[in-house]
């Protein structure tokens, strides 16, 4: 297993940006590596463990479902449609005020390859592959949080 980290800190409230990626289907309104968000399945609940969204990045299409929904701290969410050999990956979110309006994000991405001679280099391949789309989904956040008019 392979975890990656970045973080940011948002000159926004914990509970602004909750509100944010609690809006589950709506991440391409901010993340500018998503063509296209909706829910797929969502229990008559309303967002929570369990929902499941649609993902259009480019050419490519992926489902993201919850697997933790605690606000106003923590969202995780396993992506699924990948290539096998890539294992599994989840990302989670997670939101701490930092005081004066602002809120520590930390965004870890998760690879789990299976057991085999080449696991290891597989994790840390997926490992890099999820670097950048992780930092562009911060700073997508970020600059929905800040500039919401712009």
């Amino acid at each position: 297993m392979a975890d990656i980290s970045r973080v940011r800190t948002v000159a926004a409230e914990q509970t602004a940006i909750w509100d944010v990626l609690a809006d589950f289907g709506a991440i391409s309104s901010w993340a500018d590596n998503v063509d296209h968000s909706c829910i797929q399945r969502c229990d008559g609940d309303g967002v929570g463990v369990g929902t499941v969204r649609r993902l259009q990045l480019g050419p490519n299409t992926v489902l993201e479902r919850i697997t933790e929904f605690a606000p106003p701290r923590a969202l995780a969410y396993t992506v699924e449609g990948l290539p096998a050999r890539l294992g599994t990956v989840t990302n989670r979110w997670s939101l701490h005020p930092d005081g004066g309006g602002q809120t520590v994000v930390t965004l870890t991405s998760t690879v789990q390859v299976g057991p085999g001679p080449i696991a290891g280099l597989t994790e840390q391949l997926v490992r890099h592959l999820v670097a950048k789309p992780s930092h562009t989904l911060l700073a997508g956040l970020a600059r929905r949080m800040e500039h919401p008019d712009g």
